[in-house]
This record gives structure tokens, C-alpha cells and sequence, in this order.
């Protein structure tokens, strides 16, 4: 698996550096493949967002790739030199590479050295070549490791069930670490198509209302409640019509973690296809015998049907 993520990462990093006409993306969202067309990629001009956001085996796999590169052409400008290294046989190619590969991560053994005006020319320009790379190196490696993520769990399958007398959408979540997100706050949007009153067809974000969207000390389980009321986008629509449309539901949970102190957050999407009316979720929390309060996160996933399915259709 690692193998075949270095491959593909790479492939994609050589086809940037040379990126001709546009080409084909394939995105996704919602589990559902979007082909994006006519936008011109290229590595050099999103350099640090496709280091961000390349996989790790793919990560590392460009910085050897780009290391064993670097050598290897310094150690062809070695080469054209008159025997410009010290206790290197000529015409020794080897040893040239590992005279370089030393000089550009400042070993230095000894062994070998510059003796002519050529040799120290090159390895002088090597040597600020390779400070400046060691650094973006070091840098985007810290910048990989540092960022702050949280991790939470979303329950796989919102369900529509009636909740305080209203037919309502619910949302499962889960802190999975053993930390606090302060002052937690979450919002849901409906990604889904509109007719204009010209009849043009346009698609977009609408808000959804969310009661207790706001959670001051996030640590355990959270649920969240979208009133299907008059109000709502999904109101009037049928529930069969709903499950079988296109639409897609976007929820942001963002919050202070305690931890790293820096906001965090995480998005979930879901398609319509996902809903699962006249269900509930099943209850993770639980007393045991000596009154202590356990969460199954196995079960976060779970639901169960219930005897009546919410209508949210008048």
C-alpha cells in the first residue's frame, strides 16, 4: 500500500512540474466523484499546498527523490572538474556522489575534501544550496507535524426522527481524545440545487438552523437537532424524494483545544443518501455497576428503527 502511495504521489508531483494543457481532476464529495475541468495545475505555483496536502509515504518519498537529485548533480559538476576532490579516484563516480551527499548534509568525514579552486567553488555553492533546502525541508516537515487537527468521530448516518414534537434531522459526533475543546461551536449547511424565479437552476449553500450548536467544554459525545419546521429547507419535501435526491449536508465543528491551545476543526459531509428517516441513534453512554459513567465509541455508528416515521411533508 505505502509502495503504490509513493508511486502515485510521485507521478502526480512530475506530471505538476511539467503541467502542459489542462487536465482532468477527479474530486470528491460526499462519496460521490466530481470532474473538475479547464483549470491549469501547476507544482511550482501551489508549491506549499500540494507539500501540505500530499500523503506522507508521497511526502517523504519527493524529499529522498529530491535529495538523491541534488547529489547526483553535484556530483556531475564535481566530475567536470580536474580531480577537484581529494583521495577520490578519478573518473570514480561514487565516490563523487558520497563526497557530495556529505557535504550537503554537513557530515563531513574528512576522508575526502576540496584540493583545487574548482572543487571549493562547487562545494560552496552546494553547501548554501543545501542550507536553503535542509530549511523548506525542515520547515514543511514541522509545518506537516504541527498542524492542529481534531479528531472526531461523526456518526456515519444523521437520522430523521420526531424530537420534542417536530419532525427533526440529527447529528452524532465524538471527541475521540482524551482532551477538552473549548467553547465548541457547530454549523450545517445544505449543499443542494434552487430554481430562480427565472427559472435558472443554481447550486449552492443554504444555512440550517441547529439547536445546541454551542457546547462550552466539548469532551464526550455531542448531539445536534435541525428542526424540519416551516423554516427549513427540507420542509415539504418528502421524505423518499429527500433520501433519493442529490443534496449533501456540510457540518463544521470548530472549537479551542486545550491541549495544543489553538482553534481546531473538522468537517463531516454527508449526501442524502445517508439519511436514515424513522430511525434513532443508539444510546453510547451508560452507568455500570458502581455508578461509573462508560462511552462506547464502537457504537457511534449505530441506529434503530422506530414504530413511526416523521412525515415533514404538509
Amino acid at each position: 500500500m505505502a509502495g503504490r502511495e509513493i508511486r502515485s504521489g510521485l507521478t502526480q508531483l512530475f506530471t505538476d512540474l511539467f503541467p502542459g494543457r489542462p487536465r482532468a481532476r477527479v474530486r470528491s464529495l460526499a462519496g460521490r466523484r466530481i470532474i473538475a475541468e479547464g483549470l491549469e495545475h501547476s507544482f511550482w505555483k501551489d508549491f506549499y499546498f500540494n507539500a501540505m496536502t500530499a500523503t506522507w509515504p508521497a511526502f517523504f518519498g519527493a524529499l529522498a527523490a529530491g535529495f538523491i537529485a541534488l547529489n547526483l548533480l553535484f556530483a556531475c559538476l564535481y566530475w567536470l572538474g580536474a580531480d577537484p576532490i581529494a583521495n577520490a579516484p578519478k573518473g570514480d563516480f561514487s565516490d563523487l556522489f558520497f563526497f557530495s551527499v556529505e557535504t550537503s548534509s554537513t557530515v563531513g568525514y574528512g576522508d575526502m575534501h576540496p584540493q583545487s579552486f574548482y572543487g571549493h567553488a562547487v562545494a560552496t555553492f552546494e553547501g548554501f544550496v543545501a542550507i536553503v533546502l535542509i530549511a523548506m525541508m525542515t520547515g514543511l516537515t514541522f509545518a506537516r507535524f504541527s498542524r492542529p487537527r481534531a479528531r472526531l468521530v461523526f456518526a456515519q448516518h444523521p437520522v430523521i426522527a420526531e424530537h420534542d414534537g417536530q419532525p427533526t434531522l440529527i447529528f452524532r459526533l465524538a471527541n475521540a481524545r482524551n482532551a477538552f475543546i473549548s467553547e465548541a461551536t457547530a454549523k450545517l449547511w445544505m449543499l443542494g440545487a434552487t430554481i430562480s424565479l427565472e427559472g435558472r437552476r443554481f447550486v449552492g449553500f443554504r444555512p440550517l438552523r441547529l439547536l445546541r450548536s454551542e457546547n462550552p467544554a466539548f469532551a464526550l459525545s455531542w448531539t445536534l437537532f435541525h428542526p424540519i419546521d416551516q423554516d427549513s429547507p427540507l420542509f415539504g419535501i418528502p421524505l423518499d424524494e429527500l433520501v433519493a435526491g442529490d443534496s449533501n449536508f456540510v457540518l463544521v465543528i470548530s472549537g479551542y483545544d486545550d491541549t495544543s491551545a489553538q482553534i481546531v476543526r473538522s468537517r463531516a459531509t454527508f449526501s442524502a443518501r445517508d439519511l436514515r428517516p424513522g430511525h434513532e441513534f443508539v444510546d453510547i453512554q451508560s452507568l455500570d455497576e458502581n455508578g461509573v459513567r462508560r462511552i462506547d465509541y464502537a457504537r457511534i455508528h449505530d441506529t434503530r428503527p422506530i414504530d413511526q416515521t416523521p412525515a415533514i411533508a404538509p
